[in-house]
């Protein structure tokens, strides 16, 4: 997937091609997108060898950390991901994937990979607290 005349990867957004920044393990984040809901669906990890089967095949290729092996999303559940283009956050230290899903993006059955919620709300305090809380701090001080 090059582009025919600069024959730079095509997925690229960004006028200057960014150098991707691994960490210690080889790895760098990648949260995918659903490229027309715009709903997140799985914050996976790529590794170079990943992230280069995803540029060449369209399809997305993440590393599990866990089985430490590369592996191709959908490829036993047909669940495949089509790449739409790939953006590089600025520090070069995360990738946005964002693609036409073919089904569900969890291995749970579920569009999304974010579909719990987590209610950390202290005991007692109102439903919008988060709200209340911005709306009754003192100008100028952070909010702690």
């Amino acid at each position: 997937m090059k582009n025919e005349k600069s024959g730079q990867p095509a997925n690229w957004t960004t006028e200057e091609q960014p150098t991707p920044k691994f960490d210690a393990n080889g790895l760098i984040p990648a949260i995918v997108q659903d490229a027309v809901t715009q709903d997140v669906l799985t914050l996976a990890y790529m590794n170079a060898e990943s992230l280069a089967k995803t540029l060449a095949s369209g399809e997305t290729w993440f590393f599990s950390r866990s089985r430490q092996e590369l592996w191709h999303k959908g490829a036993t559940s047909g669940n495949t991901q089509k790449v739409v283009e790939i953006r590089c956050d600025c520090d070069a230290d995360a990738l946005l994937v964002l693609v036409q899903p073919n089904g569900p993006a969890c291995h749970t059955g579920a569009q999304t990979c974010f579909y719990r919620t987590l209610d950390n709300r202290p005991t007692g305090k109102p439903s919008n607290w988060k709200t209340v809380r911005l709306e009754n701090r003192p100008t100028g001080k952070p909010n702690n």
